[in-house]
Order: C-alpha cells, then structure tokens, then sequence
C-alpha cells in the first residue's frame, strides 16, 4: 500500500511540474486572475491579484514572477491587463522593493507590450504601440504622489489597457544566494470620474554642443504654451556627466516663476514643485541646463552614448478632464534674447548634502563609474520612446498604434524633400489651380478654375460673386494624373463651377469641393457630372447653418464620415456635418485685432484630418500658423507656428506616420522670410526640413498634398503649375543599417490588420501542438515509470526499495525542473551588437539610470547598494 501512496505522489509531482512549465498564450491576457501561479514560494505579497475595495475602488497587484537576473545592469519587462474593460483612474501606487536588490521600477500604460512571454529583457521594447509613462521609483528616492482629485486615465476609450513593469537589477550581488525577485507595484484605482487628469511635458535640447575645456555651457529651450491650463506639481531632472545644474521656469510677462532646479548628478527623481505654478495659453515655459566641458579634448554634441549629453526637464502636471493631453513636447528656442532675464540661480550649482550623497552612491562607493553607464543607457530608451505619442477605440485604436509604428520608422530616417526635376507636369496648361489631392489609387487629382480667374472685380463689399454672366467654366476643371508621368487618365467638372477653391477626396474615391462664388460644397463621383451631395445655397452667402461665404477647405473622417467644412474668407469658422448632411456642430471665431487665440481665425484656408490622432487641423493662413482641435467636440489641442512661416500659412497637409507638410505666402515687404514648403514632425510640431523648387519659383502656393513615400505636390494659384517634390535619403547607408535592425516593416493599413490574424493563427497551431505534445510525453513516461516500478517489485525485495525509488524520482524531477531554467536571451544577444541602442522610453525613473550604449567602457553605470557587505561580483563585460 505504502509503494501505492508513493506512486500516486510520483505521478502527481511530475504532472504537477510539467504542466508549471508549460504556459498558454492565452493566460498572459489572464494574469489578473490567476497571479498566484508563477510567483515563486519565495515571494511574499497578495495571492489575489485584484482586491476589492468598495464599490468603485479595487487594488492591482503587479510583480515580477520570480526572477533571478543573471548579469549586472539588467532590464526585466512584464505585463499584466487591467482587468476592467470601463474607464478606471489610477489614484495611488504603494512600491514593493528594496534598494539592496531593484535599482529602479517603471510602470508604463499601453495598448500592446512587446512580448507576450511570463516575463522578457527589455531589450525587445516595453510596448508596440504608445506608452505612458505612469509611475517610477528608485532606490532612496522619494515616491512621486499624485494630489488628491488627480488621477492617470486607464481603459475605456482612450486609456491604455496594459501595465508593463519594468524592473532595472544594477548590481546582482545581492543574488549570489539565487533567490528570486518579486518586486512591483500595488495600484489603487477607482471607477469614480476623476476631475483632473495627470499628464506629463517634456522639454529637450537636440542641438547642443559643449566645447572641449570650456568652464561654462548654457543650454537654453522655451516654447509658447497654446492649450488650456495646466497645474505643474512634480518635476525631474537629466543629463549626464557634464550637467551642473539644470532649471524649469514659467514666464509671464516677463516674470519668471521657479518651477524647480536640482543637480542632475543626484537620484534623479520627480521631485515636488515647492510652491504651486499654473500655466496658462501664451505663457513661457523656460528651461536651462549648465554644462562644464573641462577634461573634455572633444567637441560633446546631444546624443544617447555615454560620451553624449542630454538636457531634458520633465514636468509632471494635471488639467481638467475635458481638456486633458496627456502627453506634449518643447525641443526648440522660441525666443533666446528672453535668457538674458533668467535668474542667475540658474547658473548657480546645486549644494549636495552629505545624506543626498549617500543616498545616491548608496553602500558602494566604489562602483560609482558602473552606475554612471547606467544612466547614461537610461537616457537612450528615453529619447526613443519619449516622440512616439492618444488613442481612440475600434477602428481609430488600430489606425493609431500603426501611425505610431509608422511615424517612429519615418522620423529615425534622414531625409531631405527635393523637386523632382524630372516630373513633366510643371509644363502643363493648366488655370489658376487652387486644390490638389490623392485619390484611392495614389493619382494626383487638380482643381483648378480654367478660363476664370479670382481678382478685384469678382464680388462686391457683401461678397456677391459680380460675374454670372461668364457662366460657368467650360473647361473640365478635375484633372486625374499619374502621378510619374503627368499623364491625363480622366477629367470631369465641365460646366459645374465659377471659382473652384478647395479638394479632398474620401475613401470611397468621392471628390468634395467648394466654390467662393457660389458659396458650396458639392460631394461628387469619379465621373463629376452631377453632385451627390451640396451644402449652402448657391449664390447667396451667409453665416447661419444654411449658408456659407466663401468656404475655402472640406475634408470627411475615414472613421465616422463627419463632414468638416472651413467657412472661410468672410466667415470664421468651421462647420461640422454628419455624413448625410445634417448640421452638428460649429466652432470658431474671427481674430482680435493684435492678438489671435485658440480657435480664433483670420481665414481658415486648408484642412487636414489627423484620423489617427481623432484631430483636424486646419491652416490659420492670415494668423500664420496651424491650429489643431479634436474631431468629436472640436476643443482646441494645439498650435503650431514658427518665424520661418512669416505672415501667412496657406495649406497644410497629414501624412500617415507623423508628418505634416504645409507651404506659407510671399513675404510683406521688408520681410525677409522666403516662400517655401517645410515639413514637421506632428507630435512635436517642429520643422524637419525646409523645401524650395529648382524650376521656376512659388509665387502663391495655394495648396499641399503628400503621399506616405513622401512625395509631395504643390499647387500655385499664380504660376498656374504643379511642382512634385521626392524625399532623398541623405545617407543610404546608415538607411540600410536601421532598416535591418527594425523588427517588422512599415505595411499599409490594410497589410497591418492582416498581419495579426496571420500571427494569432500560427500562434494557435504552434500552441496546439506543444500541448498535444507535452501531454502525451508524461503520459508515455509515468506508463513507462509504473511498468518498470512493477517489474521491480516483482523481482527485487528489500528495505532500500524505496529509498532505491525515491532516488530515481529525485533525478527525473532534478531533470525536468533544471530544463525549464535557461533561454536564448534575446535582449542580451542583440544589446551585445556594437550600435544596438534599448527601445522604448524607458528610463523616466524616480532614480537616475538612463541607459545608454557607452563604447568606451561598458560597466560605466551608477552603483547600486547590495544586501550586505559582501565582496563585488565578478563584472560582466
């Protein structure tokens, strides 16, 4: 009986184990619930994951599932689902670690993490898509607490539905004993609506450059704030060696309000702002960081190795809920003659007290140059992820997690937009063209007004077109080109129009166009003969819901079919329809005279729809400068104006992937900024580059469009021409180089949603098999097992059978839980490849540890406290 007994514990302990070592895809979208099952016995915290607590408020329980890291400066990644589908804010954390094991923890929100593995090395990124950064500790550094009434979105429509921890072991000492971690996080989140919402602003230096062996280096950025207000509560600090002291400010008038100034060369975390600073539209928001290039024999430029620097001030903030962003970015100098005002504690170094000290160099004084790389390898995953940037469900989620991926391959790529010289369309006879689009097919679509031309005798003072008589124009004013050969392969709108002026095309190929003469908006088929669709009353204007003055722009979402209508040259406004044509919804208003705020026009002349990003922005031309609203209640998000646009800005057009393309006027005389075309990065609103033609010359660009290939056409309503302008690489090598090292490719949007499926599929085979297999296999073994235990018992007799038996269980047990302990470590392989830098932003910790590749010397990281005071581990190289 008792040979029985320990049959059966056989049997189930080597089921028991196997099945612990296998893991189904499917439970990483079901860890909430059943946490408990890979957390080692080693590790103490809550069983239950999820806890309740009340009726709105329930706690989550994020950890790392037992791991033993097996070098110094290893970054482990995992991710667990918010276990509610409704709209939750995150009101509190309460950190599980201790400093003698974790140098850091990050918790990131998003949509989709890089792995679906138990856990991963962040080498393969902490998500696909993007990625909030919501809460950071490090050891010895204070936590940052969110005020009361404050929370991070989650779930719903618009909040990431992922957390993914991430856990950065410095110096493994501390794990010579082979324990494993469970470090974490215990979120407190409530269904209750929370009043403000957190977000967080960064500001970067990209152009610096510090002498070799000069004393002092001031690195100075400012931007124009130009969205609603925000209430700045945490701030952090970072650069690398060479930073002395780095300060934030609000100005206002000329006054300049501390929002915070520390060492970069203490535990860089948020740290509270002392005394409560609002921002408001049009303040300042200033920063400077101080470097010293002394020991230095070498120009330092701004960049993500160790040798590099970096100047960046992160403000955390809250607004309200209705006009919260999340996330926004300032990289430029608005105006450097302002830091002639700046305090002069901005120049002053920071004191650092004995206690700071310890509490950044901790039990190891030295290993202080291995920490240092460990800061410095933190900054790299910062940059990167820190420009990837609001999400929509359904449809518009997915649009936006690929423009994401898109807009990051775009942006790592150097590129110039040039005319392409070659392109036959400049020589076309053409009218005054005053709109251009790309339809379905990627064809080049002209508006333009034939025999009629727009001048000082087409309306009287109440904007009564005064040319009826002509008719309309006779001539076919929709051209349909290849776009490589400037070939005709259609035409139509005979007869239709007076003064054609705006184009867009939907995604079902329909042509929407509006006519300053006759006040309207037509909706069109490809054969143009008669409107399907027409807003406004012809002839007359007007400025009720009916009529229109002078509409300049339509352009309809791909994901709703609203209808968004620019109104116009005696209006200021813009219009909102459903797609039948049903009015919705206004905005918009004329500018005052010295000074234009949100949602203020001076001529709303051209659209853009972001479908992506859920915004409309549209070209201010008179204000020059872009304006940016959201589509579902047309709230202002942003404005993008530069000096380089001067007076005016004419059209502006959206690429996916994160580029926006706009062209501005002819200078007023006695200004010297030249007529040109430029490219931006969207989510930063800052200038790329700058492009002008090589034939002829704009005289009056009237209207932009691009192509994801990047290649651009611009319409001249005074040149009567089309430029095509192409990007060129500026270097094909470096191109290929990246191209190679990028995990997945840029697909179209169609390609994107086949993809997954494809994945899921064989993912589900794959799945399939190894259960049937793993199965099958203890099956085959514990049948084998029984035989040979029964042929023992049959043929040996003796007090050490069983000792005989539990030997042999041991060293199969011994076997198959030994197999389950190695793995190719992905991130470790790839990160030994000279050049291969961390994705993702992962380094806005509460200590600094920001990661970057340094070539000199590959253990330069801050030092990291170890359990007691044993000898340093070997070091890994």
């Amino acid at each position: 009986m008792a040979g029985l007994v320990n049959n059966l514990l056989i049997l189930l302990l080597l089921f028991q184990n196997i099945c612990l070592g296998f893991r189904s895809p499917l439970s990483v979208f079901k860890r909430y619930k059943d946490t408990a099952r890979s957390l080692s016995s080693e590790c103490l915290g809550s069983e239950q994951p999820v806890i309740s607590l009340g009726l709105s408020d329930f706690a989550l329980d994020i950890r790392m599932p037992g791991v033993t890291p097996k070098q110094s400066d290893t970054y482990l990644c995992m991710s667990v689902r918010l276990p509610v589908d409704d709209e939750a804010y995150v009101v509190d954390f309460k950190p599980h670690g201790s400093m003698d094991t974790v140098h850091h923890m990050l918790l990131f929100g998003c949509n989709e993490p890089s792995s679906t593995e138990n856990y991963w090395d962040c080498d393969e990124g902490t998500c696909r898509d993007k990625s909030n950064i919501l809460y950071a500790w490090a050891r010895n550094a204070p936590p940052t607490r969110l005020p009361k009434g404050v929370g991070f979105r989650v779930g719903g429509e618009t909040g990431g539905r992922y957390f993914v921890l991430q856990v950065h072991y410095g110096d493994i000492s501390a794990f010579r004993d082979k324990h494993k971690d469970c470090s974490g996080v215990t979120l407190h989140l409530t269904h209750q609506k929370q009043p403000l919402i957190a977000g967080m602003y960064l500001m970067m230096s990209v152009n610096t450059v510090i002498p070799p062996g000069e004393k002092v280096v001031d690195a100075d950025i400012a931007c124009h704030y130009k969205r609603f207000p925000m209430h700045l509560f945490a701030y952090r600090v970072h650069t690398h060696r060479l930073g002395k002291v780095v300060s934030g400010y609000r100005v206002r008038n000329g006054q300049w309000t501390l929002i915070g100034r520390q060492s970069p060369q203490l535990p860089q975390a948020f740290y509270p702002v002392e005394h409560p600073v609002d921002v408001s539209y049009d303040d300042i928001l200033a920063a400077r960081c101080v470097f010293s290039g002394e020991g230095r024999t070498t120009e330092t430029h701004i960049g993500g190795t160790a040798n590099d620097e970096m100047c960046n001030f992160y403000i955390m903030y809250y607004m309200e809920a209705k006009h919260a962003v999340s996330y926004m970015t300032c990289t430029q100098n608005a105006n450097p003659e302002m830091f002639r005002n700046i305090p002069q504690e901005a120049n002053i170094p920071v004191t650092i007290k004995s206690d700071m000290l310890k509490m950044t160099h901790g039990h190891h004084e030295e290993t202080k140059d291995s920490d240092t790389s460990s800061l410095l390898q933190q900054a790299k995953k910062e940059e990167e992820e820190i420009l990837d940037q609001e999400t929509k469900d359904g449809d518009r989620s997915s649009l936006l997690q690929q423009a994401k991926k898109e807009e990051k391959e775009i942006l790592d790529q150097d590129f110039h937009i040039e005319e392409a010289v070659e392109w036959p369309g400049l020589d076309l006879k053409l009218g005054q063209v005053s709109g251009l689009a790309l339809d379905p097919e990627n064809n080049l679509v002209i508006f333009h007004r034939g025999d009629h031309v727009w001048d000082e005798n087409s309306f009287d003072s109440k904007f009564v077109y005064q040319q009826r008589g002509l008719g309309p124009i006779e001539q076919n004013t929709i051209l349909v080109l290849n776009p490589s050969n400037a070939k005709l392969l259609h035409s139509t709108g005979k007869s239709l129009f007076y003064l054609p002026h705006g184009l867009s095309i939907d995604k079902n190929g329909n042509y929407w166009v509006t006519d300053v003469a006759l006040h309207q908006v037509f909706k069109l088929g490809t054969e143009g003969k008669e409107p399907l669709l027409t807003l406004g009353v012809a002839l007359q204007p007007g400025s009720d819901k009916n009529h229109f003055c002078q509409p300049t722009d339509v352009a309809v979402d791909p994901i709703t079919g609203s209808i968004y209508v620019s109104d116009g040259y005696c209006n200021s406004r813009i219009i909102q329809f459903s797609p039948d044509g049903l009015y919705v919804m206004q905005w918009g208003e004329e500018s005052s005279l010295g000074r234009a705020g949100p949602g203020q026009f001076h001529i709303p002349h051209s659209l853009a729809l972001i479908p992506d990003f859920s915004q409309l922005c549209v070209a201010d031309r008179e204000n020059g400068r872009i304006q940016c609203f959201r589509l579902e209640t047309g709230e202002f998000t942003r404005e993008i104006k530069h000096k380089s646009f001067g007076r005016e800005l004419f059209a502006v057009s959206y690429v996916p992937g994160g580029l926006l393309f706009a062209v501005n006027g002819m200078p007023y005389p006695g200004e010297a900024e030249p007529v040109q075309g430029f490219v931006m990065n969207f989510s930063t609103g800052e200038i790329i580059d700058f492009f002008i033609p090589l034939r002829k010359s704009f005289e009056m660009p009237h209207d932009i469009v691009a192509s994801e290939d990047r290649t651009v056409f611009v319409g001249d309503v005074h040149a009567r021409a089309v430029w095509k302008f192409a990007s060129t690489e500026k270097s094909e090598a470096v191109a290929e180089v990246r191209l190679k090292n990028k995990p997945e490719s840029t697909h179209s949007l169609k390609d994107a949603d086949k993809q997954p499926l494809v994945q899921q599929a064989s993912s589900t085979g794959v799945s399939f098999v190894l259960i049937t297999t793993l199965l099958i296999i203890p099956i085959v073994v514990l049948l084998a097992i029984l035989i040979f235990i029964r042929w023992r018992k049959t043929t040996v007799y003796g007090a050490d059978e069983e000792h005989k038996l539990d030997s042999s269980s041991g060293r199969i047990l011994g076997r198959l839980r030994g197999k389950g302990g190695g793995g190719i470590n992905l991130g470790n392989f790839f990160a030994s490849h000279k050049g291969y830098s961390r994705k993702g932003f992962d380094r806005l910790s509460t200590e600094g540890s920001d990661q970057e590749k340094d070539e000199d010397d590959g253990t330069d990281s801050e030092e990291e406290c170890s359990a007691s005071p044993l000898p340093p581990a070997p070091s890994s190289s």
